[in-house]
């Protein structure tokens, strides 16, 4: 029996998408149930900057985790007026094709029963990543046996990405303070 994932049966992929709140939150939370069952996790974090542990408050508790790895990688996307950049500029793809690599070298060596790619799906909407990259993670975790589960977050999930998970949930919008104006809070949106 694998030590890192307490079961011989094979891995499932994940996908959370939607337009709703709580994407980042469910992989989190299935991070969070694995760590107590004892599992190896690897957490990397698309498009959310390495420097900026202001607002994405889940890393202060996750980085303590003896059996959590977690790598953040993106340029800053939070502006000093409290709004978001939005578009790509000079370094984002590179933050991300490390965050590639890093997941990459996490399948291959099989040390982790876990494997969470947070806005793995959006960095593909937004062209940091192409469809070809994810697909290659894809392929190579199959072909190492499906050895940890995958879990992919963001907005935008494609067809064929839905066509290879084994699970999909779609956070759907109904509505949101936000539409009111009420601007992002610590603890609960960051």
């Amino acid at each position: 029996m694998d030590s890192m994932r307490k079961t011989s049966k094979p891995g499932m992929l994940h996908v959370y998408t939607g337009d709703g709140k709580g994407k980042t939150t469910a992989a989190m939370g299935l991070a969070l149930r694995a760590s107590g069952a004892g599992m190896k996790i690897l957490i990397v974090q698309f498009d959310k900057c390495p420097d900026d542990d202001n607002h994405y408050m889940e890393r202060k508790i996750l980085m303590r985790m003896d059996n959590i790895m977690f790598i953040a990688t993106g340029k800053n996307r939070m502006l000093n007026n409290g709004t978001f950049r939005f578009g790509i500029e000079p370094g984002d793809s590179d933050e991300a094709k490390r965050g590639l690599m890093e997941a990459k070298k996490s399948i291959e060596n099989g040390n982790y029963g876990m494997v969470i790619l947070d806005e793995a799906i959006t960095a593909l909407s937004y062209g940091l990543i192409s469809e070809s990259d994810l697909r290659s993670i894809i392929d190579l975790w199959k072909q190492c046996g499906k050895k940890s589960e995958l879990i992919l977050t963001g907005r935008g999930a494609t067809e064929w990405l839905v066509n290879e998970a084994d699970l999909v949930t779609e956070m759907k919008k109904i509505k949101h303070y936000f539409d009111k104006g009420v601007k992002a809070r610590i603890g609960i949106e960051f």
